[in-house]
């Protein structure tokens, strides 16, 4: 087993360099980015405030010399860049310069190799503070939202599907089937607006909280208070967030038990006098919950990194994917690519604590001779 997790563990290297570098020159040859909106709003498409905004250097740098001369058509290097019309060739350099496109792309990509080599994931363009530094402050707000819904999913899911598994073609397991297909056909951000509008002060009630994780009085608040305060803040988010799993893992486990239970074992077991409690306590849910199990880091990934962004936004939260979202808009580069670092080494991470838990639950898989 350790001489497959130490497989495993340098083969994380070279998935990790795949996913960077080809996201890496996506992002990098695409319109739209830094140099063309601070290009943008110098030639007058946004307020003056923006400029000192973007450039992050005042008026003392960029807006100076923007104020120097705009006119003529400038450069060719001015050119290559829409709305650059007008501006002088210095204005155009003093801001490829602050984002570092003075330098070519290959060795922007080989310095941010180094840099994420020892976790320096660099500054971020707009914000101010380091991507490590914004990635701590809300990484928690994410974890909080996705361990919350993955734990009521599978609270849910797992019982909910043993049962739909003994009762296979009941009234039951219709009804049910019925009531999740439809959970699952709704969206994630409708679900969400639906309950905003129920229960959060839209059109009936004003039971929820409207956006936030916390209370304003947070900090003043006893320890019973806070965790009563964080519970009413966060019951919207989960809720809207853990309605579209429940479909995939409680067929998952319906089937797995189904399948299970059908086969000669079980019918050995039953020959032999053993009740049917017992069966599917001491046989039937170790061998069925392995593929349960294997679906756990895509289960916490999909909770974690694509259905928080749209409940983070809607619900005004301050996690990993309201800053991914927020970096994607204002194209910055640093955190998109300090994020999506973080998120690939985490998924990498979890994948491999799948394995690492098949091994616990059924001690007869050997992953280290399957590999050999």
């Amino acid at each position: 087993m350790a001489r497959y997790l130490f497989r495993r563990l340098l083969l994380m290297v070279p998935t990790l360099w795949a996913i960077i570098t080809v996201n890496f020159f996506i992002v990098q040859i695409a319109p739209g980015g830094p140099v063309d909106q601070a290009v943008a709003t110098l030639s007058g498409l946004g307020p003056t405030a923006s400029i000192e905004r973007i450039s992050g250097q005042g008026r003392s740098d960029i807006g100076a010399v923007s104020g120097a001369g705009q006119s003529g058509t400038g450069p060719k290097s001015a050119s290559l860049y829409r709305g650059a019309r007008g501006l002088d060739p210095e204005v155009i350099d003093a801001i490829k310069k602050r984002y570092g496109f003075d330098k070519p792309i290959l060795v922007r990509y080989l310095d941010m190799l180094r840099r994420y080599l020892v976790f320096d994931l660099g500054d971020s363009l707009f914000k101010g503070n380091s991507v490590l530094g914004l990635v701590a402050e809300r990484l928690p707000v994410s974890i909080s939202l996705g361990l919350w819904s993955t734990l009521i999913i599978y609270l849910i899911s797992i019982p909910l599907g043993i049962r739909k598994a003994q009762r296979h073609g009941s009234r039951f397991d219709v009804w049910t089937s019925s009531a999740i297909v439809v959970g699952n056909t709704i969206p994630t951000f409708l679900f969400a607006i639906i309950l905003i509008v129920l229960f959060a002060g839209g059109s009936y009630l004003n039971i929820f909280p409207l956006r936030g994780l916390t209370s304003t009085n947070f900090a003043s608040l006893s320890l019973p208070a806070k965790v009563g305060d964080y519970l009413w803040h966060i019951t919207l988010p989960v809720f809207a967030e853990a309605i579209g799993g429940f479909a995939t893992l409680t067929m998952l486990t319906k089937n797995s038990f189904l399948d299970e239970i059908h086969k000669q074992y079980v019918m050995t077991a039953r020959a032999k006098g053993l009740t049917e409690k017992s069966i599917l306590r001491r046989h039937v849910f170790r061998n069925a919950m392995l593929l349960v199990i294997a679906g756990f880091p895509s289960t916490f990934i999909s909770m974690f990194f694509t259905g928080s962004v749209l409940i983070e936004v809607i619900f005004s939260l301050n996690g990993i994917g309201l800053l991914g979202f927020e970096a994607t808009m204002e194209r910055d580069y640093p955190v998109m690519f300090g994020t999506l670092y973080i998120f690939t080494l985490l998924g990498l991470f979890l994948t491999l604590l799948s394995d690492i838990t098949y091994t616990l639950v059924d001690p007869r898989i050997d992953f280290e001779t399957r590999a050999s």
